[in-house]
């Protein structure tokens, strides 16, 4: 199939979010999907680069669409157990309400780019957690994440976001943002950061024994032209 990338996501979105559909342009996802000749990513992996970049270029926008898709779609799964008012995601509840102040000021931000060794780096500690059923940011074999990070880029601001149960890229992507049980919020906030410039993300999911999935997902702030392009 010979067309873009982003317009079969954007006919996806089309049917599933029919009342805010018209609201995202091709032009958009054109400019989000900046993984798209990342071979060395799978499909699903360059979907959580570019929706992590949809939300860069309008979050209010993708509060009230692809997150609403989301909650929805969860609610909808979780509708079978028992204990379904404790697990589903409620409009009242406090990480839903505080993300959309937080995700108002995302406008225009800087695009996030795919780098095939940070991916690389990304792989190696999905497939460690993975063969050692951990579910830390440290290696099996002591290194911490800043250790294992800065061999190879040394004196760089960095950060890491890791999501376990899922293997969907809008479900990874959604669960990190709103960060529900975390207090410090620090996914969330690598996902809309300004503050230290990331720029530079490697992406992997890989299996795990516990989770069912895993995904890895590193940021770097380094001095580039890809935000030139």
């Amino acid at each position: 199939m010979n067309r873009p990338f982003y317009s079969l996501i954007f006919f996806f979105f089309i049917l599933s979010s029919k009342v805010f559909a018209q609201t995202w342009t091709d032009a958009e996802f054109k400019k989000a999907n900046t993984a798209v000749n990342a071979d060395y990513l799978t499909s699903e992996e360059k979907n959580i680069i570019l929706y992590m970049n949809l939300i860069r270029i309008n979050g209010e926008k993708f509060y009230y669409t692809f997150l609403e898709d989301y909650i929805n779609n969860y609610n909808a799964k979780v509708k079978k157990y028992r204990n379904y008012n404790e697990l589903k995601l409620a409009r009242n509840n406090p990480y839903y309400l505080s993300l959309l102040k937080h995700i108002k000021v995302a406008k225009n931000l800087a695009m996030f780019y795919p780098d095939e060794k940070l991916s690389y780096l990304s792989r190696s500690h999905a497939i460690d957690l993975n063969k050692n059923n951990l579910d830390t940011h440290e290696s099996s074999n002591g290194d911490k994440f800043n250790q294992r990070m800065s061999k190879y880029f040394p004196n760089k601001t960095m950060s890491e976001n890791i999501d376990f149960g899922y293997s969907n890229s809008l479900d990874i992507v959604c669960h990190l943002l709103l960060d529900c049980g975390v207090p410090s919020l620090g996914h969330r906030f690598n996902l809309l950061d300004q503050k230290y410039k990331l720029n530079t993300v490697g992406v992997s999911i890989q299996p795990h024994p516990s989770y069912s999935w895993c995904a890895v997902i590193d940021f770097v702030a380094q001095q580039s032209t890809l935000n030139s392009r």
